[in-house]
């Protein structure tokens, strides 16, 4: 089975909740990844809160996503 983000929701600060298709679902905080070329933009929190759901996994529109796979390990 392909790990797919199903759902997110945007919670503060860096931090979004999300729901996967193997029914495991939690916050994430993003803060500490943040760091890169492509990263760097996301620490804008207004552009941190613009992301999508695009290839089952958060896109943002400088082509910055998470790995649904990194998504899930980060989940408590």
């Amino acid at each position: 089975m392909f790990l797919h983000v199903e759902k997110a929701k945007y919670i503060d600060d860096y931090k979004i909740w999300v729901s996967f298709n193997d029914g495991a679902q939690g916050e994430v905080d993003l803060l500490p990844e943040l760091y890169g070329e492509i990263f760097e933009p996301l620490k804008e929190v207004s552009f941190f809160k613009s992301f999508t759901l695009e290839g089952h996994t958060l896109s943002w529109s400088n082509g910055a996503d998470f790995a649904p796979e990194f998504l899930r390990e980060q989940l408590p």
